[in-house]
């Protein structure tokens, strides 16, 4: 890559980290903020639940605007999203405030990333197009280690710097790529011109039922779901449970990044090759199973502590294998079918912490029990797929399993 295409992709890869940072800094802090201002496990699945429900209702209509009014302004516009986000956090007390500052913060997400993933595609050749985005993913997964654990560790100087601290970065990003950031589109963005309507997300969803890879789809939505329910409850249980403070919290959610970034670099590929997805997929759901179901009796922090890296380490495996397999099966509509991916994902993230938050509030081990059982269901309705596929390609094959 030449230096200024290097320039470039550095500008990208700070301003991703701080749109996923700025979404992690809040989960440490979380439960001792939300007990101060009379809150409790609802509010807390909200946080996320909203952050998300923002981020999948603005993304298609943010990919749009990326094609026609320019990559640099969405950039820019959602970075301003995220940092006046922070600002109305930090600023008020009240909880339907600190909603609406998540809203703001999911569309400002929203707006930035599609944008940053078109412009990487902009500045980069086919040859370099993969290294361009694994760079710009290494600065998620960097985002998703560091946020949490600079939450927790700043929250000694108070329960809001965090807060101030991520929207005075978020600031000085947004001054830095407007100075800095050109526009990347060879042509003049097309403001002018009505583009092609997409088909509506209820009928993708509708058309998904009758695809191939739905069970992949419908594993994602679980997945994602028991996470999302797992980690937006988390900090409170620790919390409650064992007293855990919010630096204990922050060590506990970076270690679990840095375990799922080291997994899917290192690891995914060779266990993959070596057994395929098919029984990469079973093993695994069923760690993940395990792995709630162990944490219904942990009776210590570090006993929870390893059952949350047990679990974070099988759905580190578990993202990319279904990936592959959804890919796999897609044949020529891969990004119909990457796109349906990504909107069962989202939905999981949304339902995920909304039911989680409420079944916390009415007993504190019951999203554990929901994420186990939807879990077990799932890898048995998985079983008895992978079964009817291979009977229906390949009857010979079963009989000799």
């Amino acid at each position: 890559m030449s230096a200024e295409q290097r320039k470039k992709l550095f500008v990208l890869m700070i301003n991703m980290f701080i749109a996923i940072g700025s979404f992690g800094i809040v989960i440490p802090i979380l439960p001792a903020y939300l007990e101060s201002i009379n809150q409790g496990g609802t509010a807390a699945g909200l946080m996320i639940a909203i952050f998300a429900g923002a981020q999948l209702i603005f993304s298609p209509i943010a990919g749009k605007w990326t094609d026609q009014y320019g990559r640099r302004i969405m950039i820019i516009i959602g970075l301003i999203g995220l940092t006046l986000s922070m600002f109305v956090f930090y600023a008020f007390d009240s909880i339907w405030w600190l909603y609406i500052s998540r809203v703001i913060g999911g569309i400002g997400a929203a707006l930035l990333i599609p944008a940053i993933f078109a412009y990487v595609a902009d500045i980069t050749t086919m040859e370099q197009r993969a290294k361009g985005n694994s760079f710009v993913s290494a600065s998620m997964s960097l985002g998703i280690v560091v946020g949490p654990g600079i939450g927790g560790f700043l929250a000694d100087f108070g329960l809001k710097m965090p807060f101030l601290i991520s929207a005075i970065v978020s600031l000085v990003a947004v001054v830095f790529s407007v100075i800095v950031l050109k526009e990347s589109q060879t042509k003049q963005p097309s403001a002018g011109i009505d583009l092609p309507k997409e088909e509506s997300m209820a009928r993708k969803l509708v058309r998904s039922v009758k695809m191939p890879y739905f069970v992949p789809l419908i594993i994602t939505l679980v997945m994602s779901f028991g996470l999302m329910a797992y980690e937006s409850v988390l900090g409170l249980f620790v919390d409650n449970q064992f007293g855990a403070t919010p630096q204990e919290i922050a060590v506990m959610i970076t270690a679990t990044g840095i375990v799922s970034v080291v997994v899917q670099l290192f690891v995914v590929d060779k266990i993959v090759n070596r057994f395929g997805e098919g029984v990469v997929l079973n093993i695994f759901l069923g760690v993940v199973a395990l792995g709630f179901f162990l944490s219904l009796f942990a009776s210590s922090y570090v006993l929870f502590f390893g059952v949350t890296l047990l679990i974070f380490l099988a759905t580190s495996i578990l993202r990319p294998v279904l990936n592959t397999l959804i890919s796999k099966m897609a044949g020529n509509e891969q990004g119909f079918a990457m796109g349906l991916n990504n909107t069962y994902m989202s939905l999981g993230n949304v339902i995920g912490p909304t039911l989680a938050g409420a079944l916390y509030d009415v007993n504190i081990i019951y999203p554990f029990i929901l994420g186990l059982v939807l879990l077990v269901v799932t890898l048995v309705m998985t079983i008895a797929w992978q079964r009817h596929s291979l009977k229906r390609n390949n009857p010979a094959k079963l009989e000799q399993a």
